[in-house]
């Protein structure tokens, strides 16, 4: 119902700002006619203009903002404005051939200039606008996405918990039943079935046991990321409809009122140095023009339509069957889970907004910019009244004084350019507040949630270590597995002789990261200690599984690059390359929906081993890009790091031209896995699942047959020293002074050392000994893939998770959080690993 009431919303209120732009713009072009056609009938005196004066009049009685001013008396300030224009216009009773010239060349010309520009400014604001309601209709459909999930698991802890008491009654009644027979007159051989059905009883009370309580937790889970998108939409769209509503008026507003304002003074000028009797009638109109007030009007808009913007009711938590719990739960075990989470968006969120800052700097920069174009005094023409009275003479002058072509031309081409960059500036300006406010609105749960209060933000408590997990006892393994290879050898082969659907690394990898790494900042992209990735790698290789046990002292860095290493190492790519020309072919479809039916037809076509791994896979790619907002991987950065490992680039064919296209294939299969794919009733395998629990698939309980004793080794944790950050050298191309104590001040030609790229127009670096913040646009820099080829290379048989490194995209620009805003380090216990602060600055 929500959903529904919001899109009626915001389609309504861009029918709103469009009728207030059309608005404008049949105002503006009653300007235009009125001064074109009072420029011809000047010189007929007071009848005529009186004349004309009735014509507008009469027009104007019927308008919607004449009918609002007989309701209330509130115009607009514009209209307002025409309104003393058309009383001043009746007033007039003499006319002058300057005054005629300075209409025609001058007043019409910047009317029109105006139309142009609420016509482009609407235009550009509405595009950020139906960007802005996608996003909330994203955002929402996200919600509704996770409310069914949390339904669906609630349902399944509903359904094992009824079972688990059809098995106590069983039981109960099992007991009662042994309790009323008189054990003395059972023979020997009745007695021994007896007790087989009362262990079988309790065996099957033990199993409901273990799947209700399974299925419990992954309710909490899942209801967990239902209540922090909750709060995460209520907080997005409160920020539409407060504060996002109000700066897209203004954005249409941009120049409105200042350039209209000059339109009117150039007319004012000329009418107070032609006839000074007409002071008085003038002197009202030019207060009318001062209270010109884009903020005024923009109020009295919203106030007019106030149904329309006027924020809708706060999405409510919708509890499922009963379900009585409504606060995200933070009781072991997904305590610690919620704790890095916690700490991981507290690290982002401080990323962001000093990267934002920097955007509104610019954008507040860029504005003023604006304004100083917007307002030039350019409107006086008493120059024109000093020269001879003469038509011809005050033509010419008029025509060469007012409105060169020349100077026209520089200045409307400067004042589009800064549009231009002003609204790209605007947009990444709100993608990124848009996300801070998601992020904040999550890390504000969570903080009230675990109890962090004032300690949290200062940093002087550390996250709690986590008392020591129960040993598990792990099945041996079928050691047909074992007679293949499993890294660089052939998956088919592997799977047929394992008789694993997924292989173990594959499904034990993709179950870690489910656990512990959905919101690891740039997972796939940052690589990983290559020490531990050989570690795990070869362990797989040996047919163990080093991920079994539920504690996170592994790198979830290293782990991501276990998982690209094995599949690009494989023998026959997932991708088969006779399959390659087919996959590519698909991009040249324009709509995204038939280009994922025709990746559909063609995966059909491949076996039944690889469909099923490629589902597996995809779905979890699928699930970790919904946390893109706190992990800064979206579907198109995930296909960058996956594209070359997934789908490599056959001999003969142009790597530059394939890539790009290999990276669509791989985002549009990510996005649209679950049209691709057929479910698990058309074709029967494992499926991947979003709220994972553990290693249960690979432990039995300690009443099971023996197995190998898998103890955890919590002295081992990764490790990155400073020697293994890529450093690169840059040149000043201009002298630079740094605007606050962050910002390094250098002279042209001067030796820089860049560490990474802090966002699109800064860098993390050091300039003769100091660390700080570089700007792009002053140095010469080589192409970051160079710069990091020759790394790359001296790691060929171990990219664990280097993959290509990510362009900017769209919201996604400022992928690489700076080094001084990195979280201090922790080491939680095995829990969270270590996190690492670098003292750059």
């Amino acid at each position: 119902f929500y959903n529904e009431e919001i899109r009626n919303q915001l389609v309504e209120q861009f029918k709103c700002l469009e009728q207030q732009s059309e608005s404008r713009i049949q105002l503006l072009q009653d300007l235009q006619e009125f001064f074109r056609r009072k420029a011809e009938i000047e010189l007929e005196y007071s009848r005529s203009l009186e004349k004309l004066a009735d014509r507008f009049s009469s027009k104007i009685r019927s308008s919607r903002e004449h009918q609002q001013f007989r309701k209330d008396q509130h115009l607009l300030s514009s209209v307002n404005c025409w309104y003393l224009l058309l009383n001043q216009t009746r007033r007039e009773s003499r006319d002058h051939a300057t005054l005629s010239d300075i209409y025609t060349n001058n007043v019409i010309v910047r009317l029109a200039q105006i139309s142009e520009d609420v016509i482009r400014l609407f235009k550009k604001s509405k595009e950020i606008g139906i960007q802005m309601h996608e996003e909330l209709v994203k955002v929402t459909n996200e919600l509704y996405t996770v409310m069914k999930t949390y339904h669906m698991y609630h349902t399944e802890s509903i359904s094992a918990e009824s079972k688990l008491k059809d098995a106590e009654k069983q039981e109960e009644k099992q007991f009662s039943k042994s309790g009323d027979l008189n054990v003395n007159l059972l023979r020997h051989e009745d007695r021994q079935p007896r007790r087989s059905s009362v262990r079988k009883i309790e065996k099957m009370k033990e199993k409901r046991q273990a799947k209700y309580s399974e299925n419990k937790l992954k309710c909490t889970k899942a209801r967990n990321d239902y209540l922090l998108n909750l709060a995460a939409t209520n907080a997005v769209v409160a920020k539409y409809y407060i504060h996002d509503v109000s700066d897209m008026i203004d954005c249409c507003d941009l120049g409105y009122h200042a350039s209209l304002a000059r339109t009117f003074r150039t007319y004012l000028s000329a009418e107070y140095n032609l006839e000074t009797s007409r002071h008085e009638g003038l002197d009202i109109v030019e207060n009318a023009v001062d209270n010109l007030d884009s903020r005024s009007d923009k109020h009295k808009i919203m106030d007019m339509h106030n149904q329309v913007f006027c924020p809708p009711m706060r999405f409510e938590y919708l509890p499922h069957m009963g379900d009585e719990v409504c606060q995200v739960s933070a009781q072991q075990p997904v305590q610690t889970e919620l704790l890095m989470r916690y700490h991981q968006l507290q690290s982002r969120l401080a990323t962001l907004k000093i990267e934002n800052e920097e955007v509104r700097k610019t954008l507040d920069a860029t504005m003023q910019t604006l304004q100083d174009m917007l307002t030039v005094e350019d409107f006086d023409v008493s120059d024109a009244f000093q020269h001879s009275r003469s038509t011809e003479s005050v033509k010419s002058v008029a025509s060469e004084s007012y409105m060169s072509k020349l100077n026209i031309a520089k200045r409307r081409a400067n004042q589009q350019e800064t549009e231009t960059f002003y609204f790209t500036k605007f947009k990444e300006f709100l993608n990124g507040s848009n996300l801070i406010i998601k992020l904040q609105a999550k890390h504000d749960l969570l903080k009230q949630t675990l109890g962090e209060g004032e300690r949290a933000e200062c940093g002087t408590t550390r996250p709690p270590t986590l008392p020591p997990k129960p040993q598990k006892i792990r099945k041996p393994r079928p050691r047909s597995q074992y007679n293949h290879k499993l890294f660089n050898g052939n998956m088919e082969t592997f799977i047929e002789d394992s008789g694993q659907p997924i292989p173990l690394v594959v499904e034990s990898c993709i179950r870690y990261i489910n656990l512990y790494g959905l919101q690891q900042q740039g997972i796939f992209r940052v690589p990983g200690s290559q020490v531990e990735v050989n570690d795990i790698k070869n362990s797989f290789e040996r047919g163990e599984d080093p991920l079994i046990d539920d504690q996170n002292d592994h790198d979830i860095n290293s782990v991501a690059g276990v998982l690209k290493l094995y599949f690009r190492g494989l023998e026959n790519p997932l991708f088969p390359k006779e399959r390659f020309l087919d996959f590519i072919s698909t991009i040249k479809l324009e709509s995204e929906a038939e280009r994922a039916h025709h990746i559909q037809q063609i995966v059909v076509t491949l076996p039944r081993t690889v469909i099923i791994v490629m589902r597996y896979l995809f779905a979890f790619l699928n699930h970790l890009s919904q946390y893109s907002d706190e992990n800064m991987m979206d579907p198109y950065n995930l296909a960058i790091c996956f594209g070359p490992t997934l789908m490599p680039i056959p001999d003969g064919q142009d790597p530059v031209t394939c890539q790009a296209h290999v990276n669509e294939v791989i985002k549009t299969i990510i996005v649209n896995h679950e049209v691709i794919f057929p479910n698990q009733r058309e074709l029967d395998g494992p499926v991947y699942e979003k709220c994972m629990t553990g290693g249960e698939e690979y432990c039995d309980s300690p009443h099971s047959e023996p197995g190998t004793i898998d103890e955890a080794d919590n002295g081992t944790e990764p490790h990155t020293s400073d020697e293994e950050v890529e450093q690169i050298e840059a040149i000043a191309k201009f002298d630079y002074t740094g605007r606050s104590p962050r910002e390094l001040s250098f002279k042209k030609g001067a030796s820089l050392l860049l560490y990474h790229r802090a966002s699109e127009d800064w860098w993390e670096g050091r300039h003769n000994g100091v660390d700080g913040l570089i700007p792009h646009q002053y140095i010469v820099v080589q192409d970051l893939d160079d710069a990091f080829s020759d790394n790359l290379s001296q790691k060929a048989d171990s990219e664990a998770s280097s993959g290509p490194l990510l362009e900017e995209k769209g919201s996604s620009k400022n992928d690489m959080p700076s080094p001084c805003e990195q979280s201090p380090d922790y080491n939680f216990g095995g829990v969270m690993g270590r996190w690492e602060k670098k003292e750059k600055i």
